[in-house]
């Protein structure tokens, strides 16, 4: 199944080894999930991942990072027009309307209603 994964869950994912994020992360690096990015979003992860207030080691990054790059589908989406309050946000929506993936997020409010975004209890509800 293909996914793509905001940065936030990521975050959570690494801060709480036990919470729901890290169960749909879990899920990815098992090879249930197929994780969809492109540099856009990679270039976000590694920046916000590496902010000295999460405290996560360069190992805990590279590690998450190396494998999404190596496993995950790497795409050129086709640029949207729609309209978002953070535009920052935007190019996880292309990704994922481009893959026809789901988009797991922390803040649903941040995109459009679509069946394709999802919270991350709903996508464990769904698949977990």
């Amino acid at each position: 199944m293909l996914v793509v994964l905001d940065t936030n869950v990521l975050v959570s994912a690494l801060w709480s080894k036990n919470g729901a994020p890290a169960r749909v992360v879990s899920m990815a690096l098992s090879g249930r999930l197929t994780p969809c990015y492109d540099y856009r979003i990679l270039c976000e992860y590694r920046e916000v991942l590496q902010r000295p207030r999460f405290g996560f080691t360069r190992g805990e990054i590279s590690s998450l990072l190396d494998w999404i790059e190596s496993y995950g589908r790497s795409v050129i989406a086709e640029p949207l027009d729609d309209v978002f309050i953070d535009e920052a946000d935007k190019k996880f929506y292309e990704v994922a309307k481009f893959c026809g993936a789901a988009l797991v997020t922390g803040n649903l409010k941040h995109f459009p209603e679509d069946p394709l975004v999802v919270s991350v209890a709903e996508f464990l509800e769904k698949n977990g």
